[in-house]
């Protein structure tokens, strides 16, 4: 029995490192929800999603516009990341039965007024989506790739309708479905495991209309509509517009637990690995620099230290040993940096949690809004570990402050994000477009604030601040030691811009891809990478503020505490101006709200990835001269 579990235990470990090195294994995940089996002639209902455009970045409610609508809407639902995201699912006239082919079926008749026409056109303008759901599975549209290959890609929603060079707009009315479905052999049971559409603009000829028996003569059971085939449906004000709807079913030999391998396969396996490769090189570099500086100059600087006899010798001394009297002297505005440690230990533990579960497969695409729930959950209880490491820090800097500290923690980026978020949620609401948080969410936020996260960090402070205090390796002098000019290139600002280029080199290239997957409405699910990339990551910006941090003290300057911080965190800035060139090169915002809202959201995405490598390189640095002073005798 021992032995059988041994081999399990050793099945699974081996299967997480080839998940981890196979680009194969990357797709896999949970698929988020239950299989259902569909008997024939099962009734089956399409859902809408919300409106979606990567010009505007603004999402709406799909009934915005003037669609055909059931007798009741009725919202499914919806789980705290999905309305952030701005999903609101909701059901609709679109329903077939399973396994049943239909050739051409009305959904409804619709007169455009003025303002309906007009916001159909605006939003034509603008390249919005229509999103549809069919047994959670999103519906795509099924194109040819760039590349000239013959295999098929796919696209998430169909346009609107399309503007002609002539400058008409016309409707996409009639939505021809693809069901695929993969059947049980031992039973008539299937599971659906595609849901493609491919839209067409039809002018249906609506004769004389009847609303209790929708018929028209271009749409009946014989009817089989091909696009570019009939009169195209023009938007214009008075105008009837026939909304019409077929359905095909195929079967498949996709099993259902693969069915999102659609939407999730990504093109570029080649450029994320050069991606991990570049990265790599970056960490082989600085851990030759560091393996340097341990192994040849630090161990022979130790042994000369340490053989000085004579009160002359050590007169003479030059180099690091030189301020270690000042090197643990507490840095100006001593209680911020506390604050921001705790702050960054509380973003690393809930980026660490959040790509465990998204490797193990909790947060595939298919639990809509399941990432950024798990990511907004995993902040409020990481609180804990941010009161404690700060207080912690604080009583190692001898301050007895330790309430207030903890309120700055609990309270001092939480409420500058929140207050940017909410002037940016002020001008979506200003828009009318769904992508407004509510109000009902936004108190649920500030509940989970008030109410989890900052009474977690005042206990995390509370046992931080009653563990025995951290000693330092050396006595600190009563004086502080006067520091002798630096070199330009030891200059403050100029070695933290330059610690900053390295950390923000190994990410850059799997930066673009998550920022596609963001403002181009495209799935990002290649955690694999992601997690390889997140700890080259970390050992770039541990090893360049080591390697930095001993070259200043080595010029006899001992401020380093926020020196540490600051050299990886500058990253940052260097990834806030990477957003600003993907944003004029890459995409295609017209609208000064949504380049408000890029640039906003972009600008918490920096401040937090700036809060997050400022800790990794202060705790490097902090170990790397704790070690160093505890390795020399000091009379």
């Amino acid at each position: 029995m021992a032995k059988a579990n041994r081999e399990v235990v050793a099945a699974l470990l081996l299967s997480c490192l080839l998940y981890l090195v196979l680009p194969s294994a990357r797709a896999f995940y949970l698929p988020g929800v239950a299989p259902r089996d569909f008997q024939k002639d099962d009734e089956l209902q399409v859902k809408v999603n919300k409106l979606s455009s990567t010009k505007t970045q603004l999402p709406y409610d799909y009934y915005f516009l003037d669609y055909c609508k059931p007798p009741k809407i009725m919202n499914s639902a919806e789980n705290l990341g999905e309305v952030l995201r701005g999903d609101r699912i909701e059901n609709s006239v679109y329903a077939f039965k399973m396994r049943r082919d239909e050739s051409c079926k009305v959904a409804c008749l619709i007169k455009l007024s003025s303002e309906a026409a007009k916001n159909f056109k605006e939003k034509i303008d603008d390249e919005y989506r229509v999103n549809m759901i069919l047994d959670n599975l999103p519906v795509a549209v099924p194109r040819l790739r760039r590349d000239g290959s013959q295999d098929t890609s796919y696209e998430q929603g169909f346009h609107v309708g399309y503007k002609s060079k002539d400058g008409k707009y016309y409707l996409s009315n009639h939505l021809s479905f693809k069901v695929m479905y993969h059947k049980d052999p031992e039973s008539d049971g299937a599971r659906i495991v595609g849901f493609e559409v491919i839209p067409s603009s039809v002018k249906h000829e609506s004769g004389n209309w009847d609303d209790k028996n929708p018929k028209v003569t271009t749409c009946n059971s014989d009817t089989k509509i091909t696009p570019g085939s009939n009169a195209l449906q023009e938007v214009a004000a008075d105008t009837h517009v026939v909304f019409s709807y077929d359905v095909t079913f195929q079967p498949s030999n996709i099993k259902w637990a693969s069915r999102w391998d659609t939407y999730l396969l990504m093109n570029d396996d080649q450029i994320h690995w050069f991606s991990i490769i570049n990265s790599l090189m970056i960490v082989l570099f600085l851990s030759g620099m560091v393996a340097m500086i341990m192994l040849r100059t630090l161990y022979r600087d130790i042994a000369n230290y340490n053989q000085l006899e004579t009160q002359d010798e050590a007169q003479e001394e030059t180099g690091w040993k030189l301020v270690h009297g000042d090197v643990f002297r507490p840095p100006v505005n001593s209680g911020l940096l506390c604050v921001y440690v705790g702050t960054g230990v509380q973003f690393f533990g809930m980026t660490l949690v959040t790509m465990i579960f998204a490797l193990l497969g909790f947060l595939s695409p298919s639990n809509r809004g399941g990432l950024m729930t798990a990511m907004v959950l995993l902040w409020v209880f990481m609180g804990l570990f941010a009161g404690y490491s700060s207080a912690r820090l604080y009583k190692m800097f001898k301050g007895s402050e330790w309430k207030r500290i903890t309120l700055k923690t609990a309270f001092m980026f939480p409420g500058i994000v929140f207050a940017i978020f909410f002037v940016l949620n002020a001008l979506i609401w200003g828009e009318k477009s769904s992508g407004a948080v509510p109000f009902g969410t936004m108190f649920a936020l500030v509940l989970l604030w008030f109410g989890i996260s900052v009474p977690l960090v005042f206990v995390g402070s509370y046992i931080g601040y009653k563990r025995p205090v951290l000693e330092d390796p050396v006595k600190t002098n009563k004086i502080p030691r006067q520091i002798p000019e630096q070199a330009w290139y030891m200059q403050p600002a100029f070695s933290i811009l330059i610690g900053g280029i390295l950390p923000f080199g190994a990410v850059f290239i799997e930066l673009f891809f998550i920022l596609t997957s963001i403002w181009l409405n495209q799935f990002y699910y290649i955690f694999g990478f992601l997690f390889i990339v997140f700890i080259i990551l970390i050992v770039t910006c541990a090893e360049i503020t080591i390697v930095l941090c001993y070259f200043q003290l080595c010029s006899e300057d001992y401020h380093w505490w926020w020196r540490a911080y600051l050299t990886a965190g500058s990253s940052a800035f260097y990834l806030f101006a990477y957003s600003a060139f993907y944003f004029f090169t890459k995409l295609e915002i017209t609208k000064v709200v949504s380049g408000i809202l890029y640039f906003g959201y972009m600008l918490i995405g920096s401040y937090a990835f700036f809060v997050l490598t400022g800790t990794i390189g202060f705790y490097a640095c902090f170990w790397f001269v704790h070690k160093i002073y505890s390795s020399v005798k000091i009379d």
